[in-house]
């Protein structure tokens, strides 16, 4: 059984815990009174690599770059904003649900044609949950298209 201390001298135990006086291979040089530090800092051989230690390796990421961890701890730390339709007297039905679909992505049809619904029997419908940015983006695009809609935090309210 071989093990690598510090380098590239492949050494047995016997060499670094019982070393001979004058040995150049010895770690230590006269009476060694840190052998629990050789202890700590040496590996057997796992018959992988003959018995040297590999050189870690370290994730680094680019200097003003988030890491991914950060990224999603940050998305789950902004508080999430729905985006409401308001019924209108001077739109149709068909052209509200063609907006919607247009604007919000992934809107389906039969969605579509819920919202438009809620909005026109209970005077106001959520549209989509998203954050701020996206919210508010999604609120001017139905505004521009003649629709009336506004955002609120999701957290407020029922």
């Amino acid at each position: 059984m071989e093990t690598a201390i510090c380098g590239r001298i492949a050494l047995s135990p016997n060499h670094v815990f019982n070393p001979k006086p004058g040995d150049k291979n010895s770690v230590c040089r006269g009476p060694c009174a840190n052998r629990g530090i050789l202890m700590a800092i040496s590996t057997t051989c796992s018959g992988k690599g003959g018995g040297l230690l590999e050189k870690p390796v370290i994730e680094r990421t680019t200097p003003g770059r988030e890491s991914e961890f950060d990224l999603r701890k940050s998305k789950k730390m902004a508080p999430p904003y729905r985006v409401m339709l308001h019924n209108d007297n001077y739109n149709k039905r068909e052209y509200v649900v063609q907006v919607l679909m247009k604007v919000i992505p992934g809107m389906t049809l039969d969605n579509a044609v819920n919202i438009m619904q809620e909005a026109h029997y209970n005077g106001l419908s959520v549209v989509i949950i998203c954050a701020q940015a996206d919210a508010e983006e999604h609120c001017m695009q139905l505004r521009g298209n003649g629709l009336l809609s506004s955002i609120e935090p999701a957290s407020g309210g029922c």
